[in-house]
């Protein structure tokens, strides 16, 4: 049985609850087949209220991302140019590496309305309810080193804490490397993974998860004190196209910043945004674990953490605890 039947006698009555037997008569099917339509429906983003006196009523439709407005909105040389668009994937960073193998240009967009298998660092689980959050990832072409990859991480979450700030006024702020955190609860989940040959970057594939309007009940209970979501946060929704938009023109103009004047500048606007400076942290690093205060960045983007001896050591790669 297709739903879209099912849905125009929903969109007819708008507010009304439809039984399940007038349903059944009205499409010539059995009621058993109208209650897997409706859960069909439900899992696709759809919310009906059930009364077994009544029936069912139509409550909301899936606010999906219109990408023919969010091209209108753009104002980028390549960033987002092209943009191929899920319904639901296992994981838009997968399809972007494809993609990249297959010489996609810098700037190719995927995006999806759901993730069933969204990773962060470490290998971590993400979660990415339809329709609720910016699932995406985009190919890049960086002629850089290969030991310059860590400073695309950085640029990359300076660009969105300031294109979010800019959208959403919320005091938002970076976690080293590149958690965005409000009130210490994180938002977004930034993952750079790249090919390399002969020491020189092949490609990087760029994955981005930013929880917007995900409501409690979207998080695992476990995760609540630790995460939330723009819309937690601000308590109101919030326009998934204007924050693509908007984060897609400031990546790009810091990307070519970037490429024009080095580090230096990132660095500056990094350490401007960051939440990790000045307080004692422990740092788990392969090595071992390190406490100290982080005091900057360096030059090659790693942090630099000054020890209880006074001297200061890099930290390129680590996970940072909370401030003891």
């Amino acid at each position: 049985m297709n739903h879209e039947p099912l849905l125009r006698l929903f969109e007819d009555r708008p507010g009304e609850y439809i039984s399940g037997e007038s349903m059944s008569q009205e499409l010539g099917v059995s009621r058993t087949a109208i209650w897997k339509q409706i859960r069909k429906l439900e899992a696709a983003g759809y919310h009906f209220e059930a009364s077994r006196r009544l029936g069912y009523r139509l409550l909301s439709v899936p606010d999906n991302l219109a990408v023919e407005e969010l091209t209108s909105r753009l104002n980028t040389r390549s960033f987002g140019k092209t943009i191929h668009y899920f319904e639901t994937v296992e994981s838009t960073q997968n399809l972007a590496r494809t993609a990249a193998e297959e010489g996609a240009a810098e700037g190719t967009l995927f995006l999806a309305e759901q993730q069933v298998s969204g990773r962060g660092r470490m290998g971590r689980n993400w979660v990415s309810p339809r329709g609720k959050g910016v699932w995406m990832s985009m190919v890049m072409r960086p002629s850089v080193p290969i030991h310059f990859a860590p400073q695309l991480t950085l640029l990359t979450a300076v660009a969105l804490c300031r294109s979010l700030k800019r959208v959403t006024s919320l005091p938002i702020g970076i976690k080293w490397p590149n958690d965005l955190l409000i009130g210490g609860k994180k938002i977004s989940g930034i993952l750079l993974e790249s090919a390399a040959e002969d020491e020189r970057l092949r490609y990087v594939i760029a994955g981005i998860g930013i929880s917007v309007n995900l409501e409690e009940s979207d998080y695992p209970v476990e995760l609540l004190e630790k995460a939330t979501s723009l819309r937690i946060s601000a308590e109101r929704k919030w326009v998934r196209e204007d924050i693509i938009a908007e984060f897609l023109k400031e990546w790009e103009q810091l990307y070519f910043l970037y490429q024009e004047q080095g580090f230096s500048p990132i660095i500056t606007l990094w350490e401007a945004l960051s939440v990790s400076l000045g307080k004692t942290a422990r740092l788990m690093t392969p090595q071992g674990d390190i406490t100290g205060i982080p005091i900057g960045l360096d030059e090659s983007g790693a942090i630099r953490i000054q020890l209880a001896d006074g001297t200061v050591k890099p930290v390129f790669s680590a996970e940072m605890g909370e401030p003891l």
